[in-house]
């Protein structure tokens, strides 16, 4: 198992842990004595350097999740988007070594790593150790598998990385479900998200849309068009379902499948990827994260066709991390809000 020197990987780290459900401003608290996890033979152990946020991060935060999960994943280190550096391999793992600059979509069933008792000389109070049942990306060092990791492209910051994996696997993971295809016309909701802003860069330029049209705030459908959006709807003016034009396919990124089904074409597809009520036709989306959505859109974001989107506010000091969340729960956010540095 191939590590970096001993002495650069501490035993203890910093990372923001809940062990209750509840609001992120009431149960996410930072702890600096999380157990560094022995990784098993196929997973890696990746110093984060960046991370972003995700509307899934406050919603598992507050137990909507729990009745598929049980309470197994507390205490949770929350978080998917990672970037960092390759610290520690597993004897499986082939294609990536120490050093490696990675980035990955944490999945949320990773086997967890196991945590090794110090020995009886006590170099560590065991009791005092946070051992967390899920470890995310809101941390010092994680756990990751194989599969889930990718290269980062050269020319991405670690800041720019993290923003993408899980709403870029989404976006691309959603398009494809709903079987968007070169002259085909999509309809996106919410085009200034995290998620929007890389469906309409994929459909235009990945899948070959005909027409993207997208819905965004007033002040935010200059963004839309500079993204490749033909057409740009103020949402607070226009209603999507009186819209002349009706749509192949309508991507829902905000929770709106009941106005969703009223802009599609007969026959077209309409899919969501927001928890709650679905109103049929439409299809909710559940990404399974893998690395080889990141592998194949990487000569977009190598060309720059498809660019990361970074809110403004950011990026937010590892300090932070509850106010960032707190920003990203008022819906206000454009793009990805982004942690760095991780120290």
């Amino acid at each position: 198992m191939a590590a970096a020197p001993s002495e650069t990987i501490p035993s203890v780290y910093g990372a923001w842990v809940y062990s209750e459900y509840g609001k992120t401003a009431d149960v996410l608290k930072f702890d600096a004595n999380v157990a560094v996890p022995e990784i098993k033979e196929d997973q890696m152990l990746i110093k984060v350097v960046a991370a972003s946020l995700n509307p899934i991060d406050s919603r598992r935060a507050l137990g909507l999740y729990k009745d598929i999960e049980g309470d197994t994943t507390l205490p949770t280190v929350p978080g998917y988007d990672v970037a960092g550096v390759v610290v520690k391999v597993g004897s499986q793992v082939q294609k990536f070594k120490v050093g490696d600059e990675v980035y990955a979509c944490l999945s949320n069933s990773i086997e967890i790593p196991q945590y090794h008792a110090k020995n009886s000389h006590g170099d560590l109070n065991e009791k005092a150790l946070v051992k967390p049942n899920r470890l995310g990306s809101l941390a010092e060092y994680t756990a990751a598998g194989e599969t889930m990791l990718a290269l980062k492209p050269k020319n991405l910051s670690f800041i720019e990385a993290a923003s993408l994996p899980l709403a870029i696997e989404t976006a691309y993971g959603a398009l494809e479900r709903a079987e968007l295809s070169a002259g085909k016309s999509v309809l996106v909701l919410g085009g200034a998200g995290g998620v929007g802003t890389h469906v309409i860069q994929l459909a235009k330029h990945v899948f070959g849309a005909s027409k993207v049209a997208a819905t965004a705030s007033t002040k935010k459908l200059d963004l839309l068009r500079s993204l490749g959006a033909d057409l740009a709807i103020d949402y607070t003016k226009e209603n999507i379902e009186d819209l002349p034009e009706k749509f192949d396919v309508v991507y829902d990124a905000v929770g709106q499948t009941d106005k969703a089904v009223k802009a599609v074409k007969e026959g077209g597809k309409v899919v969501t990827i927001v928890l709650g009520p679905v109103t049929p036709p439409a299809f909710r989306f559940v990404l399974t994260p893998t690395a080889s959505i990141l592998e194949k859109l990487k000569p977009y974001l190598e060309s720059g066709k498809v660019k990361p989107v970074l809110d403004p506010t950011g990026p937010y000091p590892f300090s932070k991390v509850v106010e960032a969340l707190g920003y990203l729960e008022t819906s206000r956010a454009t793009g990805k809000v982004v942690v760095y540095p991780i120290p």
